[in-house]
């Protein structure tokens, strides 16, 4: 309890500008960002570029241009978490991009062949799907985005 209260004290500071509270507040909150880089990871293919630790490193230079009023601690780790699909979507974007031919349809001349498909949906697919539920219904998207990438269950 009294980590959390000093957490909130610590958005508070940097929000008001004193620079040496974002200093003091990276140790505290790091584990548990780490944490959350982990879940968003575990829907990643196996093999995937980034790890945990580079996703929470370019998701931490990304929160220091945000300009945002963090209500609580809760905000500040929902509002990270939403920099850290970014920093994935953005990432498997550069790498279709540079892979195979920036994601051009494959034709083939045999039509008994398929194409080679990706297998489960990637990040990219699963970003397009959460930005037509979000379309639809702004808070049932956040709520699958908590359960898939927060690790948060039903109950």
């Amino acid at each position: 309890m009294a980590q959390r209260l000093e957490i909130t004290r610590l958005l508070g500071r940097w929000q008001d500008g004193d620079a040496s509270a974002f200093k003091d507040l990276s140790p505290i909150v790091y584990d548990e960002l780490r944490r959350l880089a982990a879940s968003h990871m575990r829907g990643e293919r196996s093999g995937h570029t980034l790890q945990a630790t580079a996703l929470v490193h370019e998701a931490y230079i990304r929160l220091v241009g945000v300009e945002a009023d963090f209500a609580s601690r809760k905000h500040f780790f929902a509002m990270t978490s939403r920099l850290m699909r970014r920093v994935l979507v953005d990432h498997a974007r550069s790498v279709r991009s540079a892979k195979r031919g920036g994601g051009a349809l494959k034709i083939t001349l045999d039509e008994s062949r398929m194409p080679d498909g990706e297998g489960d949906p990637g990040i990219l697919e699963l970003d397009e799907a959460l930005t037509k539920l979000a379309a639809i219904d702004e808070r049932m998207a956040r709520g699958v985005e908590l359960l898939y990438f927060g690790g948060l269950t039903t109950e």
